[in-house]
């Protein structure tokens, strides 16, 4: 092992031994309880066990739950408030006893998996890894991984340990989840920028040509807060330019010599500076590409400083191999190739690690060295932030996840929202995708605007794509309608920063995925589970991405969702909708399914540009019911949020129809860190007239009819003001009658006249008594016709 230590920065803070009360053990076992329904349970023929932190684990002193153990000659038996674990000393096999008296297994039957390293060239086809979470309500996490040790180094076990975490929190998932980050330590605060678009494309840029790029971004007024510069930002002609033979990468025989590489490619960015200083000065936070396999070669132009600090004679020009299990190289590493060129303006790496999984130290990936220490040290400045694969259980620490080379395919995108979703199950929640794919596959309009309206309601939305000419990703590239629709989605998405960052604290703090499986939220409903692609987003929106074409003949596509209990309302068309059951959702390309609870409170930016400042024009959409919304904000990318944070309570309320009663709260918190008046709008959606009072810190501003949906304004509104907003005599907002729905949907289908209007006539003539749900099925009508009328009908 190497005598050099790792920089105090770059050494992890862990507490892995357990609480001694906390323990049960013999001479071939050991037990921790951990919570009331998490145990650690160690097997070892030489009864040695692990106290240190591995790969995965990094907290085990855990506050003792009240537990009571029972230890016999053939079984232990550990009885806590929620359930009991018996451990079979012979077989060495658990099980774990209900309160109910449900004997369940200890094993990974029923398990709802999690999630896999990478979507490179895939299809739309899983093999996902184990989760935590399982339909039986119990599942097991074998720790496998290495031991991590004080110094922050990686070493190997030293016990022929079985290792296993039993979690059995029956459909508790949240629970299981919080639980699970107490044990492997929390997923960070991601800087406010990153829930913004972003722009990325392997292509051989020169300086001006991204320069003008990102310009007419701004000129259409298409928000992008992340410019992403790929590999071509170095030389990657080296043997051309240098002088060398290398032919290929040492790592990875059918990628080039130029595919790792440091230094700036000075043809193509004259004045690197000068464009980096440029990009941040216009609001866009940087990352650039690397390919770390091969190390620092004699010809980069940090050669001769990462050279001496690894005891190298420069003069020699020996290449320095790549060696994330030495210290030494990691230090210097760091210190010479990244911290520079973060001074200059680069933000953070995009870590493409394609080459392998073996490394000196037996067991090691690559990956998972290289997402640990580069995310410890991107914390030098302020929050930390990376761009890599997933290298296993304990990878929610390093966000954020690249899934890799997405083929352009329909099939492709058909899975990938169940793919971000059920990677909540291993606690991974923040996927950036190849939103619009990356190469190979086929043009097509109408996937790239699925894509892009699904990237706006997934944890990151970066658009990408390969170096062909013929495949960007800019809305223009595309035809009309869709350009118009995309880039509508992008602003959308810029808008809901505020809301996105909010759950971003949840997840941090509360352990709440933003992207969660249905049955996060309907846990005792087998239906939550039967709807894979579908998903809250964020404690307010429930998500149904369109992933099919749409029918020539209607105009629509559909996706089948699941409507769980309660009343929902589509954000885009104000369609009304109420559960429980499944019904096929249609749409245009306008927009895809994305329903708001009863009493869901959703803010947004009113500002405008791709600024990420907690904006001075903020908005709220409400819906009529109960509940209440906290917004959260802070200074967006620095270290201090845990002191300094501004949190706003807004409610909603109403009254057995009578009123809808809007509360926003006095903000609480550093008040320095928003602006000192806002503009504020309150839009009451489902609200289609009413008569409007408006209070000021309880003083009456005004009270009027509004005969159409009410939108409140108030300008220079202070942050300790408290506004409350009281609807009376209010209608709500109703879908259009039946014989209004049946036109409107015969009208659209691409048919011929006569037959449209015998068909319309003979609906017409069945429909009795305003049963038009009945008429319609009893008619001739195509299926499909018969169900998008259904829906309109809800």
């Amino acid at each position: 092992m190497s005598k050099v230590k790792l920089d105090e920065r770059l050494i992890a803070v862990t507490h892995p031994e357990a609480l001694k009360s906390s323990v049960v053990s013999g001479k071939n076992f050991r037990i921790t309880v951990l919570t009331d329904r998490l145990f650690r349970v160690e097997t070892s023929v030489t009864g040695k066990f692990i106290d240190d932190a591995t790969q995965s684990v990094w907290f085990r002193n855990l506050e003792t739950p009240k537990y009571k153990a029972e230890n016999t000659e053939n079984t232990v038996k550990i009885t806590t408030d929620a359930v009991t674990l018996v451990f079979d000393k012979k077989s060495e096999k658990s099980k774990i006893v209900t309160k109910s008296g449900a004997v369940i297994p200890a094993t990974n039957k029923g398990n709802l998996k999690g999630t896999m390293r990478t979507l490179d060239g895939n299809f739309g086809i899983y093999f996902f890894k184990l989760g935590i979470m399982s339909k039986t309500g119990v599942a097991v996490f074998q720790d496998k991984g290495l031991i991590l040790n004080k110094d922050g180094e990686v070493e190997a076990r030293k016990t022929d340990t079985i290792d296993k975490y039993i979690f059995a929190y029956g459909t508790d998932y949240r629970t299981a989840l919080k639980d699970f980050f107490r044990i492997t330590g929390g997923v960070p605060l991601v800087p406010r920028y990153a829930f913004g678009n972003w722009w990325s494309r392997y292509r051989a840029y020169t300086q001006q040509e991204y320069v003008d790029l990102m310009q007419r971004f701004i000129d259409k007024d298409i928000p992008i807060t992340v410019a992403t510069i790929d590999m071509d930002w170095h030389w990657v002609n080296v043997d051309e330019r240098f002088g060398t033979d290398y032919k290929h990468s040492a790592a990875n025989r059918f990628q080039g010599p130029g595919w790792t590489g440091y230094s700036w490619n000075t043809d193509l960015f004259p004045d690197y500076k000068g464009f980096l200083k440029w990009l941040n000065e216009k609001g866009f936070k940087v990352t650039m590409n690397l390919h770390p396999a091969d190390g620092v070669r004699h010809f980069e132009d940090m050669y001769e400083d990462m050279a001496r600090e690894m005891g190298i004679d420069p003069d020699t020009k020996t290449d320095i191999p790549f060696d994330m299990t030495d210290n030494r190289y990691i230090n210097a590493y760091f210190k010479t190739v990244n911290h520079p060129y973060e001074d200059d303006g680069v933000e953070f790496w995009w870590i493409d690690w394609q080459q392998g999984k073996k490394t000196a130290l037996s067991g090691l990936d690559p990956l998972w060295a290289l997402n640990h220490y580069f995310t410890l040290d991107n914390a030098r400045k302020h929050r930390p932030l990376i761009l890599s694969r997933y290298a296993g259980v304990g990878s929610h620490r390093y966000p954020l996840g690249f899934s890799g080379d997405c083929i352009v395919f329909w099939s492709a995108l058909r899975k990938q929202p169940y793919f971000t979703n059920n990677a909540a199950n291993v606690g991974y929640t923040w996927w950036s995708h190849d939103i619009g794919g990356h190469m190979l596959g086929i043009r097509d309009d109408e996937l790239y605007l699925r894509w892009v309206q699904y990237g706006v309601f997934s944890p990151i939305n970066r658009l990408h794509s390969s170096n062909s000419d013929l495949s960007g990703k800019e809305p223009w590239s595309y035809r009309a309608d869709v350009d118009h629709f995309a880039t509508e989605a992008l602003k959308f998405r810029h808008k809901l920063i505020p809301y996105i960052y909010t759950m971003n604290y949840k997840t941090h703090t509360e352990g709440r995925a933003i992207c969660e499986p249905m049955y996060y939220a309907y846990p005792d409903e087998k239906d939550a589970f039967k709807v894979k692609n579908q998903y809250m987003f964020g404690s307010e929106l429930m998500v149904c991405p369109i992933v099919s074409r749409i029918n020539k003949n209607t105009g629509t596509a559909a996706v089948k969702a699941w409507l769980p209990h309660g009343r929902w309302t589509d954000i885009f068309t104000g369609q009304v909708y109420h559960g429980e059951k499944f019904l096929k959702l249609f749409r245009g390309e306008s927009s895809i399914p994305v329903l708001a609870k009863e009493g869901a409170i959703i803010p947004l930016s009113g500002d405008g540009g791709n600024s990420v400042k907690n904006p001075e024009n903020l908005e709220f959409l409400i819906y009529r019911g109960n509940n209440e919304f906290t917004l959260y904000e802070d200074q967006g990318e620095d270290l201090s949020y845990d002191v300094s944070f501004v949190k706003t309570k807004a409610e909603v309320s109403e009254n057995d129809g009578k009123d809808v009663t809007f509360t926003l709260h006095p903000s609480e918190g550093d008040l320095s860190l928003i602006p000192e008046k806002r503009n504020l709008s309150f839009s009451f959606a489902d609200v289609s007239k009413a008569q409007v009072k408006v209070y000021l810190n309880e003083v009456l501003q005004s009270d009027e009819t509004c005969n159409t949906q009410p939108i409140v304004c108030l300008n220079g509104v202070k942050p300790t003001d408290k506004v409350t907003i009281v609807l009376t005599d209010y209608k709500i907002r109703v879908n259009p009658a039946g014989n209004e729905v049946i036109a409107k949907v015969m009208a659209r289908w691409q048919k011929g006249y006569f037959k449209k209007n015998i068909l319309y006539s003979a609906v017409k003539k069945k429909v009795k008594s305003r049963d038009y749900k009945s008429a319609v099925k009893r008619s001739l009508l195509p299926k499909r016709l018969k169900e998008e009328i259904y829906e309109n009908l809800d």
